[in-house]
């Protein structure tokens, strides 16, 4: 097929590359997190992470074939991020909810089992209505961000997002649900891309997919419980 990797795409060796990355992920995250614990600054971490990684992600949506090389690299830098993000978390509500970071990886890996069941047993199923929706909602979302990012920028605050209001929860809530739903389309993209014999790079750009997903439902779910507990405090 003229690129590396030789085969067709498997069910199983998805899960496996995904395997690999997210113990990828769990290294620079664990590294970032003890980092923190000592007194050290993690901020050129986070931004080293954040703005690497989604680099790394927009050339691998135009060049999925590099995704075997790349995707571990998205995986390290993603983890500084996630490492950072989970150390500010943790001392933000250290006192409130000491255990918040583990009760995001619970809610996570509970709602990413519950998302695999019912689409394995078809009680939601991914139709083209259903993708043309949350393709929507996606970019609905992304546009949300990127204007508060924008007006971030200008000094211009969008608080009632992140105090702990009815309404920062109701969006917070609204979005981990869109999170939630994406990973039916990744566990789709798996099924259809084995079924139908893709090549053998596309275990890693689909586990690279599955990754992106989880990585943002965490902090997703991370955020809505900062913004219940912040509401009890």
């Amino acid at each position: 097929m003229g690129v590396p990797g030789s085969g067709t795409m498997t069910f199983g060796g998805t899960l496996n590359k995904f395997a690999f990355l997210f113990l990828m992920v769990m290294v620079t995250a664990f590294y970032v997190w003890n980092e923190a614990s000592v007194g050290n600054n993690i901020q050129g971490y986070m931004m080293g992470g954040g703005i690497g990684g989604l680099i790394v992600a927009i050339v691998l949506i135009f060049k999925p074939q590099l995704a075997q090389y790349l995707a571990p690299a998205y995986a390290l830098l993603e983890g500084l991020l996630i490492g950072g993000i989970s150390s500010i978390y943790n001392d933000a509500f250290s006192s409130v909810a000491p255990g918040i970071v583990v009760q995001a990886v619970i809610l996570t890996f509970g709602t990413a089992i519950a998302m695999y069941l019912l689409y394995t047993f078809r009680i939601i199923r991914v139709t083209e209505r259903f993708r043309s929706i949350m393709f929507a909602a996606i970019g609905g979302i992304a546009l949300f961000y990127l204007i508060t990012f924008l007006l971030s920028l200008f000094g211009v605050s969008v608080t009632g997002l992140h105090n702990g209001s009815l309404l920062s929860i109701g969006i917070s809530i609204a979005i981990t649900a869109v999170a939630a739903l994406s990973l039916l389309l990744d566990f789709d993209r798996i099924e259809q891309g084995s079924a139908m014999g893709a090549p053998k790079y596309m275990e890693w750009y689909c586990a690279f997919g599955l990754l992106v997903t989880l990585v943002w439902l965490y902090i997703e779910i991370l955020r809505l419980l900062g913004n219940l507990y912040g509401r009890r405090n």
